[in-house]
């Protein structure tokens, strides 16, 4: 499948007004985890990549994660339709080892509240408020899972107001069916999503 690279004519500019979201690459979501996503752990390398060049360029980078309580209505026991993953303070909820997060990150934790769903990094969180505090116009989304929660958290992001890139080579689906992350991917570009890989992005 040939890159994107060859219809776009410019390289995507990484500057102080763009922002790195980085989704839920938590234990959990990795293999051997509670609720694994199918190579999820292979997004880490990559990631790393990214996060680089957005250190360099010294611009924002966010973490995103699903920081549920033990009695979270999204559980099967509790009538939801996952299994018990990412619960507050435990191995599972924690960001995949090799992940290197500056210590600047900013942490955004979702699903807090047992009653409400939240797939998105802005679903019920400051994400929003504090991406404008910071002047950032852009963001580059990627991480788990392309098909709920990197989905989410884009067409969000363009609710919100703000541009938004999804990181292909960077994300990964659950794929409950075997086109999930296509849809996912669809969806997202008509909706105003661009998508991209990291020969496109400026280093």
């Amino acid at each position: 499948m040939p890159s994107a690279n060859h219809t776009r004519s410019k390289p995507i500019k990484v500057s102080h007004k763009t922002a790195l979201i980085v989704v839920d690459v938590q234990n959990d979501f990795c293999p051997g985890g509670a609720l694994a996503v199918p190579g999820g752990d292979r997004v880490v390398p990559i990631l790393n990549k990214y996060i680089r060049i957005f250190q360099a360029h010294d611009a924002p980078i966010i973490a995103t994660r699903d920081w549920h309580p033990r009695d979270h209505s999204s559980f099967t026991s509790f009538g939801g339709i996952w299994p018990p993953h990412c619960i507050q303070d435990s191995l599972g909820a924690g960001f995949q080892a090799g992940l290197n997060l500056p210590k600047a990150t900013k942490i955004v934790s979702k699903g807090t509240d047992a009653t409400l769903e939240a797939y998105s990094g802005f679903q019920h969180t400051s994400l929003t408020e504090w991406l404008r505090g910071r002047k950032v116009e852009t963001v580059f989304v990627g991480g788990l899972a392309t098909d709920y929660c990197v989905k989410s958290t884009v067409l969000d992001a363009l609710k919100a107001g703000f541009k938004a890139i999804y990181l292909a080579d960077a994300s990964r689906g659950v794929n409950v069916k075997p086109e999930d992350s296509e849809q996912a991917e669809q969806e997202m570009q008509q909706a105003g999503a661009t998508k991209a890989v990291l020969d496109e992005i400026e280093p």
